[in-house]
């Protein structure tokens, strides 16, 4: 699973990426200062069975605190986009090419309205954020229309020749794109596109392709700068996206720094943090720590984590379960107690999560054991989240 940071230049996406991943990245007031794209680890908090189970777990893949477990998701910064990337403006191309292999994305934009649409500085209040959103989710609209234009004439006259249906043409179009023939079937039903390829313009497409996004990378939008942004802007855009969070990747990332160099408790996604006995702080540090402090109460936190756990847990609509070799002692092999946390989508069965965890283990599948019910489980068993299986397979 990968989760795309994405959004024009200059609005903070590498603070966000660096503020939730603590990966070392270049951060500059100027556009395009990444150029390659950023690969890190995010993590997303889950209940850990431990507490329910009585036992006090050893995790491997993650790690528990008090109950809480942090799990791991994969991110990817990429490059700012500009108006016109998809025709190759900026870095688009290599932009959009980066993304193909994100599940879900989350939008970073500057709600402040301090940056315009290429990202060059202006005026607080002086650029509508909204802008930020349309203008990204059109450019990966017409990305995806010149994917499926691209040498679709000849390929739509066979088509017909030999009576392939619609879906699996636009299949052949967006094969490498994570797109799966259900939402191309579904995008398909919704925008009433032609059954002859060779009637298929580029209006009828891009309300396609308009659907087949929403359907196949859905989108959170990160309203960064809220520390600084006018009221009605925020609430303009919580009303414009369906999905959006007031962030502050700057407070986030300091008070990360903060909480590692011991000055102060802080767990991501807290609402609050406190001053550790015995620090000594000068005043310019208190005001900017009171200044952080109000300013996370006030949202509710820093909307970092949110961003996280709403693309994991609500977009992608993950559940999390444990593999254990011991059903009565919850272990692997190594006698670590519930060592692995793995993210499954929800309605993932048994047999699913043999493969998540080795191929071989899936191909000589036997049988599955609940080890919260003790009860054997066949193939086809629907995972629940929290779940603890063991998997029986032949040897």
């Amino acid at each position: 699973m990968l989760i795309g940071i994405v959004g024009k230049p200059n609005v903070g996406k590498s603070t966000f990426f660096a503020a939730a991943t603590m990966a070392p990245v270049e951060i500059a007031n100027y556009p395009f200062t990444t150029i390659e794209p950023n690969k890190g680890v995010g993590y997303v908090r889950s209940v850990c069975p431990c507490k329910e189970l009585g036992v006090q777990c050893t995790p491997h893949n993650s790690s528990c605190e008090n109950g809480t477990r942090w799990i791991p998701v994969e991110l990817l910064d990429v490059a700012g986009l500009v108006p016109d990337a998809w025709d190759g403006k900026g870095l688009g191309n290599k932009f959009l090419d980066d993304l193909r292999q994100a599940d879900a994305l989350i939008n970073v934009i500057d709600v402040s309205g301090s940056t315009d649409i290429e990202g060059n500085s202006v005026n607080l209040g002086s650029h509508d954020p909204v802008e930020d959103i349309t203008f990204l989710q059109k450019e990966i609209d017409r990305w995806m229309l010149e994917i499926i234009k691209n040498g679709l004439s000849r390929i739509a006259r066979q088509a017909n020749m030999q009576g392939t249906k619609p879906e699996t043409v636009l299949a052949d179009r967006l094969a490498g794109l994570k797109v799966t023939e259900g939402q191309i079937k579904e995008a398909l039903k919704v925008t009433n596109l032609p059954t002859d390829p060779l009637a298929w313009d580029d209006d009828s497409l891009l309300l396609f392709c308009a659907k087949l996004r929403e359907l196949s990378r859905p989108l959170m939008v990160a309203m960064n700068k809220s520390d600084i942004a006018p009221e009605n802007f925020v609430n303009k855009v919580k009303e414009f996206a369906e999905r959006s969070a007031p962030t502050m990747a700057e407070t986030e990332l300091a008070l990360k720094k903060a909480a590692a160099g011991g000055m102060i408790d802080y767990t991501p996604g807290d609402e609050s943090f406190s001053i550790k006995d015995g620090v000594n702080l000068n005043e310019a540090q208190k005001k900017a720590l009171d200044f952080m402090n109000d300013k996370i109460s006030m949202y509710k936190g820093t909307g970092v984590q949110e961003c996280l756990e709403t693309a994991t847990f609500a977009m992608l609509d993950q559940i999390t379960v444990y593999p254990v070799e011991d059903e009565n002692k919850y272990t692997d092999h190594f006698g670590r107690v519930l060592p692995d946390a793995f993210l499954m989508p929800r309605g993932s069965t048994a047999k699913d999560l043999a493969y998540r965890v080795h191929t071989d283990l899936g191909d000589k599948f036997i049988r599955a054991v609940n080890a919260k019910t003790k009860r054997t489980v066949g193939a086809d068993y629907i995972l629940q989240d929290g779940d603890v299986i063991r998997i029986v397979a032949d040897k």
